[in-house]
């Protein structure tokens, strides 16, 4: 190669450095996620505790992530139609999914399930948990516990319980407590824990074990009593309401959780991003005082410790649908 060639590639490969860089900004850029907006599937209908935790968290992620997060409430099957469509979903990290506790229910329930929890979600983090509440209508005559448990025993199978639907974390809290306390009353679903209380309040049914947070903000004359705290201590923000326990049923506790998913081959990069900022955003002050005044407590746990809690979900409700014998389709 002579001088002069030497000289004229020299001098021309700064310019071919630039381009191929230049060349390779917009498939950096396409790596960037989220660059566009992200949904986060609701499987239940506005205003249950599932879909106010689910509001929070999306308001929050969208603010680091300067993107939009939309929530899109798609209940029925006890939480199983919208889970379903979350995990037909393209697997790039832009349709999320915030379940309850249904998602380790519905297995146990369902003969013919629309997907397999453990194969076509990928648990990302479970987000919070809190106790639940034992409500009744103001007007109901339980004044407590014990009264209620009395009422139900001497009309067997003549109380009504609502839920959040069948298979829903609000419907097994309901069995849980029959089981626990022999007494037989009558499961009612709804498409959303909201339009159960509606009912209740309405004293179209008699009683709830509903989600804390949105049981809680119910309380008061001519809408709900709360006759017991489900957590094995007695809640700061209902000093004046006994646990289950303290009520006649020792040991019982039974708690509702909240976590996000993803479709089944959604980059392992963006799990772990989600999961990140989630615990980044549970941990703020802000967040925590919010998530206080619903009774929750945040969890933000890794993606392996949440699959165990799955795991160990499955297991136990197992074990309460097969006792009270519950069936569906």
């Amino acid at each position: 190669m002579n001088q002069n060639r030497r000289s004229i590639l020299a001098a021309a490969l700064p310019s071919v450095l630039t381009l191929s860089l230049l060349g390779a900004v917009p498939a950096a850029a396409q790596d960037q996620w989220p660059n566009k907006p992200v949904r986060i599937i609701v499987p239940f209908s506005a205003g249950g505790s599932t879909d106010v935790l689910a509001r929070l968290v999306g308001q929050k992620l969208a603010a680091r992530w300067n993107q939009a997060v939309v929530i899109e409430n798609k209940g029925g099957a006890g939480g199983n139609v919208g889970a379903d469509l979350a995990a037909k979903s393209a697997p790039d990290g832009y349709t999320l999914l915030m379940a309850s506790g249904s998602i380790a229910i519905n297995p146990s329930i369902y003969k013919k399930m629309p997907f397999d929890t453990k194969k076509d979600l990928v648990p990302i983090t479970n987000v919070a948990g809190g106790p639940m509440l034992v409500v009744v209508p103001d007007s109901s005559p339980a004044k407590n516990l014990k009264e209620l448990i009395a009422l139900a025993k001497a009309q067997p199978g003549k109380l009504n319980f609502g839920s959040a639907g069948v298979g829903s974390q609000v419907h097994l809290a309901g069995e849980n407590f029959a089981n626990a306390t022999g007494v037989e009353i009558t499961h009612v679903p709804y498409k959303g824990e909201a339009v159960a209380y509606n009912d209740l309040m309405a004293k179209q049914i008699d009683l709830m074990v509903g989600n804390f947070a949105a049981a809680s903000a119910l309380l008061g004359p001519g809408r709900l009593r709360a006759l017991a705290v489900t957590s094995k201590d007695r809640t700061v923000q209902l000093p004046d309401v006994p646990t289950v326990a303290e009520s006649g049923l020792p040991g019982f506790e039974n708690t509702g959780w909240f976590g996000l998913f993803a479709p089944a081959g959604t980059p392992a990069h963006v799990l772990a991003k989600v999961q990140k900022d989630t615990a980044a955003v549970m941990a703020e002050t802000e967040t925590k005082a919010r998530l206080y005044v619903q009774g929750m407590t945040p969890i933000a746990n890794s993606s392996a410790e949440f699959a165990a809690t799955i795991d160990s979900e499955m297991q136990r409700w197992a074990t309460v649908v097969k006792n009270r014998n519950i069936r569906t389709n």
